[in-house]
């Protein structure tokens, strides 16, 4: 009988990461340049990228709990066709909640938001970490630092922050993580 050891497991270590990161660089590139010009923009116009934000996921919710809805009806046994029945039900209530309601979605997705950039920024510095013998890890640790401001803002201000900070947050996360990835796409294209 084999063992775990018999399977061939990919070396740990940041060159593997490193490859990966320079192959991608101008993929990298573009996406850190288009982040930073909708963090800009969200910052310019803030009550209309927190409205915009927060009716996007009402959407993306109606999309999947009706794709949940008509794919509960193909599920065999009574258990699972409830379940998935329950769990479109849920996501169609909340799909309808936050797009008849955008300023209580706001609310509600401003605490969400918060989270996002706890897990974000936890993630960031960990990746930043893993690159730290490479030059340039300190924009991704920066990103990742500013990502957990954010987090911390949110939670100590909801709800009494108003509405137009969600839209200031998520342009600063976005110029912050843009700058991130432009620098680790100069510095990977460098390197390669």
């Amino acid at each position: 009988m084999g063992s775990s050891t018999d399977i061939p497991l990919p070396e740990p270590g940041a060159d593997s990461l490193n490859d990966r990161m320079a192959k991608s660089s101008g993929a990298m590139l573009w996406l850190g340049a288009a982040m930073v010009g909708l963090g800009i923009a969200a910052i310019i116009f803030p009550n209309f990228a927190t409205l915009a934000a927060e009716q996007f996921v009402g959407w993306m919710l109606l999309f999947l709990g009706l794709t949940l809805l008509f794919g509960s009806f193909s599920i065999l046994g009574t258990g699972p066709f409830f379940g998935a029945l329950l769990v479109s039900l849920f996501a169609l209530f909340g799909a309808m909640f936050l797009i008849v309601n955008p300023a209580v979605g706001a609310l509600t997705l401003t605490l969400m938001a918060g989270g996002i950039f706890l897990f974000q920024g936890i993630t960031e510095i960990a990746l930043a970490i893993a690159m730290r013998p490479k030059q340039k890890w300190g924009g991704m640790l920066l990103s990742g630092l500013a990502s957990l401001l954010l987090a911390v803002l949110i939670f100590v201000g909801w709800p009494a922050i108003s509405l137009s900070v969600l839209g200031i947050l998520f342009g600063v996360n976005f110029i912050s993580t843009g700058i991130a990835y432009i620098l680790i796409a100069r510095q990977s294209r460098r390197a390669a």
